[in-house]
């Protein structure tokens, strides 16, 4: 290149990079205020760093006050909440240095929450934005209007319908609980007590404070929550067998699938038995499990050698005869919860009636007058 060419691309550059230069400078001058003598060097730069933050469309410091969804919330679970897509350890970094505040003062990771207090969240690079609200289809908008069991000021007991996650997640974008609070908008808590399978029915908690979960977590810990459960299960259940003592293990096939298997490993797991009515190629069973495995009801029962209907996960490929039930949907279905009200300590108990396809389908196996 001839040297008074190269010359002139190199004037031009090095005014170019003048240029932004001073473009930039005149921006940060423009935000940062002039240091008053009252306040310190410190406090100085931290409200030039909030302001310039301030200066970009979405990183802001956020005030907070704390509603009944958060009261007795630790910081650190909130700020979890608030701050979604941020590693834990961003979040414990910013309580550190104290770029967290509540009520304008330093907080540590457990520090808990009141109702009224103020929290101070920081401007976070990589929050995830908050996608906008599920759509709930009307037909699911409909059952929820007749799904409700009971409900009061602590909680709500939902028959949730078969097929239906209790909430979303990968690949799903509404379940039980995302359409709860679209169905109660001005309900400012509501979270699950406890979980059922998707292809389950039945008696599903959701508590509406959080004073109540934390009442209704401890009975599930202490054992002092009744499930009962009934189901259908192919063959003749021995009228002996009334209790089932295996450990249970979370396992992965090969293909990714996850299940739950009997393995000397596993957590201790007990489910108590009792079958209530019997035809040619059918039982149905009335279940209670001592423990909360993952899958139990439907492991033990497989176990035992009578494998619920509809169960596609845990049935035999090669089963040889599915008596007409080859495309029945799970027939598991949580029938009755027994639990001591958060509030009134009164011991109550709701039951849940079995839906058409449910009720269809036992009448189809002989195990239900078809008059009932």
């Amino acid at each position: 290149m001839p040297i008074k060419k190269f010359q002139k691309n190199r004037k031009a550059r090095t005014s170019a990079e003048i240029s932004r230069a001073e473009a930039k400078k005149r921006v940060v001058s423009a935000s940062v205020k002039p240091v008053d003598k009252g306040r310190s060097v410190h406090e100085a730069k931290a409200e030039s760093r909030e302001v310039n933050s301030g200066a970009s469309n979405c990183l802001k410091v956020k005030f907070i006050t704390v509603t009944e969804k958060n009261e007795t919330q630790r910081i650190d679970n909130f700020l979890i909440t608030q701050l979604k897509g941020i590693p834990k350890s961003k979040i414990y970094k910013i309580i550190r240095k104290g770029e967290v505040r509540i009520n304008k003062k330093r907080c540590k990771p457990e520090s808990k929450l009141i109702l009224g207090d103020v929290v101070r969240i920081p401007p976070v690079f990589g929050v995830v934005q908050a996608s906008s609200a599920p759509r709930v289809s009307q037909s699911l908008a409909s059952y929820l209007d007749t799904a409700v069991l009971f409900e009061d000021k602590c909680l709500l007991v939902i028959n949730k319908p078969s097929g239906l996650a209790v909430h979303g997640g990968s690949g799903i974008h509404v379940g039980l609980i995302e359409a709860l609070r679209t169905r109660y908008p001005e309900t400012q808590f509501l979270e699950l007590v406890h979980r059922l399978d998707r292809d389950t029915s039945g008696c599903i908690l959701v508590a509406k404070s959080r004073s109540a979960l934390r009442n209704l977590h401890a009975q599930f810990r202490e054992g002092k929550v009744n499930k009962i459960y009934h189901l259908a299960v192919f063959g003749n259940w021995p009228k002996h067998r009334k209790f089932v003592d295996v450990p249970l293990k979370r396992s992965e096939m090969q293909s990714g699938e996850r299940v739950v298997l009997v393995h000397q490993d596993g957590k201790p797991s007990q489910t108590r038995f009792r079958a209530l009515t019997h035809s040619e190629h059918f039982t149905l069973m009335e279940a209670k499990p001592l423990t909360g495995r993952t899958h139990q009801i439907r492991v033990h029962a497989m176990f035992t050698g009578y494998p619920l209907v509809g169960d596609v996960k845990y049935l035999a490929r090669d089963k040889d005869d599915f008596y007409g039930m080859e495309k029945s949907r799970l027939m598991l279905h949580a029938k009755e919860i027994h639990f001591t009200h958060p509030k009134t300590d009164e011991l109550v108990c709701f039951e849940a009636p079995y839906d058409d396809v449910f009720n269809d389908s036992l009448k189809m196996m002989s195990l239900l007058a078809s008059d009932e």
